[in-house]
This record gives C-alpha cells, structure tokens and sequence, in this order.
C-alpha cells in the first residue's frame, strides 16, 4: 500500500510530530510511504490527476530521527506520479498556517483532496468534512451540552454585553487559527487591557468569547478518536492532560504547556459518544477532543498531535493502530471500489 502525508512543508516537519510517528509505523508494517506538500498537485488538460511527492527511501526505519533525516535528504529529489498510484491520501497539514503567507496553500488539500477521492483514492480526514472545519465556528455544530457558551462576532460592543454577563470570566480567541495564538483570559469586564487584547485578536478575524472554565486552571485532556470512538490500544487510551505553564491559559505544547498521563473518565467518553454520530457523518478518521471538565473546547481535526508524546508515556504504539485502520479501509475498497463513497469509508 503507497500511503502519501499531504503536510504544509516537508522542510518544517520534526521527528516528534505525530505525522512522522505515523510514517514509521506504516513503514514498519510494511507500506510504501511518500510526502505532499501544496505545490505538488497537477491536474491536466485530459482530467488526470497527478501529484509530485518526496518518496521515503525503503530501509528498515527503527527510529522517528533517522526517517525524518531520510526525509530531509529526499526532499531533494521529487518525482511526479499518477494519483491512482496512491492507495491512501493522509491530509495532515494546518490551513491558518498558511492563511496569512500562502493563502492559495490554506485550502490545497481540501480542493485536491476531493478530486483525489472521487478518483478513487481514499482520503482522510474527507475532505467534504474538513471543509466545514476550517474555524473554531464547527464546535457550534456539535450539541450544546457539551460546549462551553460562546459568542462569535466582530462587534466589541457584543463581546463586551457578553462578558458582563460571565462571572467567572471569559477566553477571546481568533476563530481562526491554531497552537494557542492570540488567546487572552478575561478575569472581569473592567480589566485595563481590553482594548488592547481586543485589538490583538481581532487581527485575525471574527472573535470567539467563550465562558472560563475555572477547570482549566489544571489544563486540558486531548482525546483521540479514531472512527469515532476512542482510540484504545492493549488497553490504554490514547489521551493524556496538558498542562498550561505558570501564568499562562493556554494548554497547547506549543505554548510552553507540559503532557502528563490521564485517567479517561466516564466523562469524557460521554462526551465522546456525544459528538460521535457528527465526526462519522462528516467522515472524520483521526480526530483530537480537547476536553475541559464536562465540555469540549476544540475538536483537532486537521493535524491532532501527542501520539509521539503518548507512545512515550504508555509504552503503546498508537500510530501502528491508525495504520491498521487504513489497511481496513483500502481492503473494502478493493471489494466495493467506488460503491463505498470516502465519507463513509473514512469512518468505517
């Protein structure tokens, strides 16, 4: 099986993501594995799809160091081949971070990625669901009981009327973007620095004002799900808390936070079931929940990462499970090639 990581640049990957956990587990099982980047795509005249790709060199990888300097020297020397060649499209790449400096870049994997699909490639996440994903604003379309409330707008007027009304305070946020940038906590509505968080944010677009959680103050627990239920292996979960660094509200490892183990509560599997049937219809594969007590903050599911941080903590590797799903999934479309529609294969 060839699998292709479509990813924002091959220059900027390390080998703690879990794109590259990823790639060394399906090497290791055995699979042929090449990169894409958003430049790389090429549609021609007679409708073909083709796609330039950084191919992995075939060696027996026993670390994610030695494959990501295997990758490194290979992005030298690309070479161009059919997309049919490509038994699996893997979209792991994040749009905001090429929203300000590559805009044509943001939505390659999306447009591509569906003509990749209806060609007969499977592709996942589906590209039709990641459409609807691209902002904060698709946590809105899961059941309120399990988001914190939020207001969504570009009138400071609204989001000051909005943060009157939360005693415990609020978080603002760009609804664009990722890695914890231009998150700001709001204790009180008569905090001195309003003005200049709002004028931070807003950069980016629309504002998101979400009531404060006081449970974050022990940071979040990201959860991942892989067709929709949660990703167990030999027993354990594929979760773990992040925790925020001293003074700081945001979680992200990005942003300084620290990952420690976690005990999935009954909780947070409730809430998982919650958003199930939503993440399957949309054909949501690999997907990450941040929790925060009983109510989801963020759902990751453009590049959810921590699988190399969990195969640390529980000795488990949870990238060789993700692999073995897509084995599943290119066996059925081997049986029913293009009866199964990717949405659906994507999840099953």
């Amino acid at each position: 099986m060839r699998i292709a990581f479509f990813v924002n640049s091959i220059e900027t990957e390390t080998p703690g993501y879990t794109t590259t956990a990823l790639a060394l587990a399906a090497v290791q099982r055995g699979h042929s594995v090449v990169y894409v980047e958003p430049g790389d795509f090429i549609l021609r005249p007679n409708d073909d799809l083709a796609v330039s790709v950084t191919a992995l060199p075939d060696a027996a990888y026993k670390t994610s160091g030695k494959l990501h300097a295997a990758l490194q020297a290979a992005a030298k020397q690309k070479k161009t081949v059919a997309m049919s060649d490509i038994d699996i499209l893997f979209l792991r790449n994040d749009p905001s971070l090429d929203g300000a400096g590559r805009p044509w870049a943001a939505n390659a994997g999306i447009m591509f990625g569906r003509l990749a699909a209806e060609r007969g490639t499977i592709v996942v996440n589906d590209p039709g669901g990641l459409a609807q994903a691209q902002s904060k604003l698709y946590l809105q379309s899961f059941p309120e009981a399990v988001r914190p409330a939020s207001l969504i707008s570009r009138s400071i007027a609204e989001i000051r009327a909005f943060i009157d009304k939360q005693p415990k305070g609020c978080i603002v946020k760009p609804l664009q973007g990722s890695g914890g940038k231009n998150v700001f906590h709001i204790a009180k509505p008569t905090d001195s620095n309003l003005n200049q968080i709002f004028e931070a944010a807003s950069g980016d677009g629309y504002l998101i004002a979400q009531v404060y959680l006081p449970e974050a103050k022990a940071g979040d627990v990201r959860l991942f799900l892989m067709n929709g239920l949660p990703l167990v292996r030999d027993g354990k979960y594929a979760a773990f808390r992040r925790v925020p660094a001293k003074g700081d509200v945001r979680s992200n490892i990005h942003a300084a936070g620290t990952a420690r183990k976690v005990k999935v509560t009954a909780t947070m599997l409730g809430i998982a079931e919650m958003v199930r049937p939503k993440l399957i219809g949309d054909g949501m594969f690999l997907v990450g929940l941040d929790i925060v007590g009983d109510k989801l903050l963020e759902i990751n599911v453009f590049t959810p990462g921590g699988l190399t941080r969990l195969a640390d903590m529980y000795t488990t590797d949870f990238a060789a499970s993700v692999i073995a799903a897509l084995e599943e999934k290119q066996t059925l479309r081997q049986a029913y090639g293009k009866a199964m529609t990717n949405s659906r294969l994507a999840t099953l």
